[in-house]
């Protein structure tokens, strides 16, 4: 069977593109998303999350922001609002993000700043996105 050939892209740059790819799975608003070769066309938006794709045996995992995935004759691709390789997420930074952010969402509660709020909900989850890629990519 013949692979899928992904591509992501972000805003900044071309992130990935890859052949021979054996299965994608995504984090659509609708819930995760397994894509095999022969899939048929699709169009859905992403929401932040991990990004993972296997080809053969090798695994390899993206953040990303949310965006929009696109399938069409087993070519996958990715328009991502930013996205990063776990290998270049620092823990430590996404762990700071975090605690960042709980802390601005509890402040624009109390102030009752819908704007604020969401910027921090935003936040929190991009933080949260980029600390699961880093875990799933350590177990494998």
């Amino acid at each position: 069977m013949a692979g899928l050939t992904l591509t992501v892209v972000s805003p900044e740059r071309e992130v990935l593109r890859e052949e021979g790819v054996t299965l994608v799975l995504a984090p659509s608003v609708e819930g995760q998303l397994g894509i095999l070769p022969r899939h048929a066309p699709l169009i859905t938006q992403l929401e932040p999350g991990t990004l993972e794709l296997r080809r053969g045996a090798e695994t390899q995992h993206f953040s990303i922001t949310g965006g929009f995935l696109e399938v069409m004759d087993n070519t996958v691709t990715v328009l991502a609002d930013a996205s990063e390789n776990a290998a270049e997420i620092s823990r430590e930074r996404a762990e700071a993000a975090r605690e960042a952010a709980v802390r601005d969402l509890e402040e624009a509660r109390q102030t009752h700043d819908d704007v604020m709020t969401t910027q921090a909900r935003l936040a929190l989850l991009r933080a949260l996105a980029r600390l699961r890629t880093v875990e799933r990519a350590r177990r494998g």
